[in-house]
């Protein structure tokens, strides 16, 4: 038997969610895929690429969790996590691009045999690494 499905969303650890929206939508260049809060419930936040399906939903630690994941979420915590990795065609444009909007990276492009790679954090310290594939070297 396999799994027959596809994986549609990614749950990131915030600590602040309109913080987090902010930059993603402005300085990262994301698109909000939803914001919802319904009375009594947690608000439910997504960003995601555009052309992509995938989306990342911006958990807020400490919001009220439904209670089957009550437990399982009290030890979610912003920025412990390897980083999400992206494909770009140029990662030097990009990582000069998003500079300019104030993303901080905690490494420049390198090149590797397998491509060339930079990593920027979130707000919350949460890792984002960009990777060109080597044959998509401009």
């Amino acid at each position: 038997m396999s799994l027959d499905g596809k994986i549609t969303v990614l749950t990131l650890a915030v600590t602040d969610q309109a913080r987090s929206l902010a930059f993603f939508t402005e300085r990262a260049g994301f698109e909000k895929r939803t914001d919802v809060h319904p009375p009594g419930a947690s608000r439910w936040v997504s960003v995601g690429l555009k052309g992509q399906d995938l989306e990342i939903a911006l958990w807020e630690v400490g919001s009220p969790a439904d209670p089957s994941q009550k437990e399982l979420s009290k030890n979610w915590s912003p920025g412990k996590a390897p980083p999400i990795l992206l494909r770009v065609a140029d990662c030097r444009k990009v990582h000069q691009e998003l500079s300019v909007r104030g993303v901080e990276f905690v490494s420049s492009p390198t090149d590797h045999p397998w491509g060339t790679v930079a990593t920027f954090k979130d707000p919350d310290g949460n890792l984002f690494s960009m990777s060109q594939p080597p044959g998509a070297r401009p």
